[in-house]
């Protein structure tokens, strides 16, 4: 008797996964803001809705720092938050996350940034790897912020540095000196680009800031100058394909830049950004890509090995995921 054929679903159950761009604040379970909220959130956004668009990047800040307020008042909350997340990766087979806290939330809420790293640090389960990141603003160098982003560098439970915001805001001058400080001192640095700006922006990150890891980058693609270039570079592209459907970034490109950057050589991963905010899981990228796209098994498997090549681990530790990758196409 014929074996039953693995759904798609399963398949990507099966897969061993990554997530390197997640925002912790983004993650945020909608239960948990409920139950934090009594009354306040009695339906899911209208943001979760497979059709929904936001009018701008604004109009999607907005919403999710209002979520932010609302539920980030102590480090202890930022816990109880990476608990969870943390759980639901376990449980969908995610071995290797890289989050990111954001600076301008513990500024605006006036938490002390050290603690809320520490807090995240102490939920990591076991079987799951997490590589810790404070996301900094392109303005976050302020007379408030200064003292806690200089004492960043030094934090044991801190592993990198995300440049954060909308892309249209003045890059500091301060920012440079600083990303490169940050590597001195042994942390990972990485930067969001080609979302909203186009191929330019992705190039000067790179070229300014020295980062290897670019969070999205999807609009590299309309450039085949930056292409090469980010392909010169060993340049890598954290891709959140969910994210940039609902915040209109795909429709400013071809209608696959995804399989597209991949055939021009860019290594690029798939995660899922602000799911209280998108509504999606890891999942369901991996899904959107291959109902949406066409992407095939074997694609899905390349992207997950993607996750694994650029994973701040060491190859022994990355070993027996890609194997089980292998196995599975």
């Amino acid at each position: 008797m014929k074996s039953r054929e693995e759904s798609i679903d399963e398949f990507v159950q099966r897969l061993p996964k990554t997530e390197t761009h997640l925002h912790l604040e983004g993650a945020l379970p909608w239960r948990l803001l409920c139950e934090a909220n009594p009354g306040k959130y009695a339906h899911p956004p209208d943001s979760w809705q497979p059709g929904f668009r936001f009018r701008d990047f604004a109009h999607f800040e907005g919403e999710l720092l209002g979520y932010a307020e609302d539920y980030f008042k102590s480090p202890e909350r930022y816990h109880e938050c990476a608990k969870a997340v943390f759980a639901g990766h376990v449980a969908a087979n995610v071995k290797y996350l890289e989050t990111s806290f954001a600076s301008g939330c513990i500024d605006f809420m006036k938490l002390d940034g050290q603690e809320v790293c520490d807090a995240i640090r102490a939920a990591v389960p076991e079987g799951l790897e997490v590589r810790i990141f404070l996301g900094i603003h392109h303005d976050g160098w302020t007379p408030n912020m200064a003292p806690v982003l200089e004492r960043a560098l030094c934090w044991e439970n801190l592993d990198g540095i995300d440049l954060h915001g909308p892309e249209d805001a003045p890059l500091g001058d301060w920012s440079a000196s600083y990303w490169k400080r940050a590597r001195d001192a042994g942390k990972f640095t990485k930067a969001h680009a080609g979302e909203f700006l186009g191929p330019a922006f992705v190039k000067r990150c790179v070229e300014d800031l020295g980062v290897s890891r670019i969070e999205h980058g999807v609009r590299s693609i309309e450039d085949p100058e930056v292409v090469s270039f980010l392909r010169d570079h060993g340049v890598d592209l954290d891709i959140c394909p969910i994210s940039n459907l609902k915040l209109g970034v795909l429709s400013k490109t071809t209608a696959d830049p995804i399989r597209a950057l991949l055939a021009a050589g860019i290594i690029c991963t798939v995660s899922t950004d602000d799911p209280i905010s998108f509504g999606n899981s890891l999942g369901d990228d991996y899904r959107f890509l291959a109902d949406g796209f066409g992407f095939s098994r074997r694609e899905l498997a390349q992207l997950a090995r993607n996750g694994f090549e650029v994973a701040l681990i060491s190859p022994d530790r990355k070993a027996p995921h890609l194997a089980t990758i292998a196995s599975m196409v």
